[in-house]
């Protein structure tokens, strides 16, 4: 197994994060978690890490939300208030990066909360996995 594969004592927070992010298991880094384009596999098939006691539900989806409204309005004003585009342009623009983006944040948050659950030991992940 993998040197970096967490024990039941150590499961810090930032590692298991960003492996999240990167739709990767959260205990070795090396599976991936996701199978297809949201769905979180039962367990891990390199590490055999059990992950089926997730529960991300609309956690992901909300984040998504609260991130790209952030970044869009403000962007979304400067851009009207500096060049004064024509509504429909603006409007496609817009609607187009915030489709794309909330389409690359999705998935990457749902890995980023399955892993903080599992660093936390959230729900049923208190087992340190096969």
């Amino acid at each position: 197994m993998n040197t970096m594969t967490a024990t039941a004592e150590d499961r810090p927070l930032w590692p298991a994060l960003i492996k999240g992010w990167r739709r990767r298991c959260p205990n070795c880094g090396n599976g991936p978690i996701l199978k297809g384009y949201l769905k979180v596999r039962d367990h891990c098939p390199v590490c055999r890490e059990d992950l089926t006691p997730q529960r991300a539900d609309d956690g992901p989806a909300y984040l998504t939300i609260l991130i790209v409204g952030h970044l869009m309005a403000p962007l979304l004003h400067f851009v009207f208030v500096t060049w004064r585009p024509e509504p429909l342009i603006l409007f496609t623009i817009f609607a187009v990066g915030a489709v794309a983006l909330s389409l690359y944040l999705l998935p990457r948050l749902k890995g980023a909360v399955v892993a903080f659950q599992w660093a936390r030991r959230m729900y049923g992940f208190s087992g340190t996995g096969a």
